[in-house]
C-alpha cells in the first residue's frame, strides 16, 4: 500500500495556517503578545484538523505539519511556553482531538524544520538553537501524535567527514522524545544517499529517502539500491519507510534543476515504487491538487 502525504499548506482548500513576526510582537505589552500568540496558535491547530479531515475525504494518508505552528515559540525574547496562554486548555484540547484523528485515520504526522536548523554546525549557538527548535518541535510532536521530525544534516563545511561527527554528537544533546522522531533526508547539494545511510545505520535513525534530491546529487548508489537500503532500515526499527518525491519546475535539460514543479511528472515516479508499502510526500507547488492529481495519473 502506498500512501501519499500532503505538506504543509493548501493551494486551494480554504484552510490557512497564520504567522506573526517578532518585530510585530515587540510592539504589544507582554500581555498582549500573549493575547496575540494564543489566538494565532488556536486557529493553527484548528487549521492541523481540518486538514486531517480533507486527507482522510480524499484517500491522503500523510500530512507535515508547518514548522511554526506555534510561531516565534522559541524565539529569545517574545518566546513562551505554551501553558502562559490564554487559550492554553483549548489548544491542548484540539491536539488531543487531532492525535485521536489521526489514530482513527491512520494518517501520518510529520514535522521538517526549517534549513537554519544544523546539528552538524562548527557554531556552537546554531546546534543550542537548533537543540531548542527540535525540543520545541518534540514536544508539539507528542501533543499531535506526529511520529516524524525530519532534517537536513547541513552543510559540509568543507570537511564532510568531520560534520557528519559533529551531527553524531549533537544527536545524543537531544532528549529521548525527539532522538526516537527524527530522521535524516539526503539533499542536493552536500549529503547523498550514500553519505547519510551509514549514519543513519550507526545511530538507528530512519533514512528519509528524496528522490529528487538524489537524482541532482548523485552518488554510486542507484534509485533501486537507495530505496532497498531505505526501506531496510524503516523495517529493521519497526517503521513504514518514507520517501520524498517532486519534479523540476524547468524540466530535465533546461537549468537548474533544483526548483520544484508545480505538479509531479508522472514519468518521474519510478515504477518499482509501486510495489512498495511506504509513504511518500508529495513536493509540489499545487499542493493538494498535485497529490490528487499523481494518484489519478497512477491510477491510484
Amino acid at each position: 500500500m502506498l500512501r501519499f502525504g500532503l505538506c504543509c499548506i493548501f493551494k486551494e482548500q480554504p484552510i490557512k495556517f497564520r504567522q506573526t513576526t517578532a518585530k510585530t510582537l515587540h510592539k504589544l505589552s507582554r500581555q498582549d503578545q500573549l493575547h496575540k500568540l494564543s489566538e494565532i496558535c488556536l486557529e493553527n491547530t484548528q487549521s492541523v484538523r481540518k486538514a486531517l479531515q480533507f486527507a482522510a475525504d480524499n484517500g491522503i494518508g500523510a500530512f507535515r505539519i508547518s514548522t511554526p505552528l506555534f510561531p516565534r515559540y522559541t524565539h529569545p525574547e517574545v518566546g513562551y511556553n505554551l501553558d502562559e496562554l490564554p487559550a492554553a486548555e483549548e489548544i491542548k484540547a484540539e491536539c488531543a482531538e487531532i492525535k485521536i484523528f489521526r489514530e482513527e485515520k491512520d494518517i501520518r504526522l510529520s514535522f521538517h524544520p526549517d534549513q537554519f536548523n544544523v546539528l552538524a554546525s562548527p557554531r556552537q549557538e546554531v546546534v543550542n538553537k537548533t537543540v531548542s527548535e527540535l525540543e520545541y518541535q518534540g514536544r508539539v510532536a507528542e501533543l499531535v501524535g506526529a511520529e516524524i521530525i525530519n532534517v537536513h544534516a547541513g552543510g559540509s563545511y568543507g570537511n564532510k567527514e568531520a560534520a557528519l561527527e559533529r551531527l553524531r554528537k549533537s544527536f545524543q544533546l537531544l532528549s529521548a522524545t525527539v532522538r526516537l522522531r527524527l530522521t535524516l533526508e539526503n539533499d542536493d547539494v552536500s549529503y547523498t544517499p550514500e553519505d547519510l545511510i551509514p549514519i543513519c545505520e550507526e545511530l538507528n535513525i530512519p533514512f528519509v529517502y528524496d528522490i529528487h534530491h538524489h537524482r541532482c546529487l548523485k552518488d554510486t548508489l542507484s534509485e533501486q539500491e537507495a530505496t532497498k537500503r531505505c526501506v531496510n532500515l524503516w523495517q529493521k526499527l519497526g517503521g513504514e519507510p518514507y520517501f520524498h518525491i517532486s519534479s523540476p519546475r524547468n524540466g530535465w535539460q533546461q537549468g537548474n534543476p533544483r526548483p520544484h514543479a508545480d505538479y509531479i511528472d508522472p514519468r518521474d515516479f519510478p515504477p518499482f515504487w509501486l510495489q512498495l508499502n511506504a509513504t511518500i510526500d508529495i513536493e509540489a507547488k499545487d499542493k493538494e491538487l498535485a497529490v490528487i492529481r499523481l494518484k489519478q495519473d497512477l491510477g491510484l
